[in-house]
């Protein structure tokens, strides 16, 4: 099953970003540590681990929006797109709210 266009755009935005210096910098769209100029440069960078930390949760946030607007939302997809491979269905299904269901919450609650 394809993304959504919207899908696809929020994950192409949340891959694109370098997540190492995100707790100590506002960063534009599209920041890349390496194409920074010198002064800019943050001197503390998140390890891998933990900038990939900062990447799920952000890619759940945008996850828990769109898999409750669009009924055929498929987070293994997103979260691959968004460039976190090997998660299991589990791991991302934890990740966001869902209702008795099995649906996913309206955003910003937590029916």
């Amino acid at each position: 099953m394809a993304l959504s266009r919207l899908a696809c755009e929020f994950a192409a935005e949340i891959s694109n970003h370098d997540w190492r210096d995100a707790p100590y910098r506002l960063d534009r769209a599209g920041h890349q540590w390496e194409l920074d100029s010198l002064g800019k440069r943050s001197d503390t960078l998140l390890s891998e681990r933990e900038a990939r930390f900062v990447k799920t949760n952000v890619m759940w946030v945008a996850a828990q929006v769109l898999g409750h607007e669009d009924p055929n939302f498929n987070i293994q997809e997103f979260a691959e797109a968004c460039g976190l491979t090997g998660m299991s269905e589990s791991t991302l299904y934890y990740g966001t709210r869902r209702n008795s269901e099995g649906r996913y919450s309206k955003p910003g609650s937590y029916e």
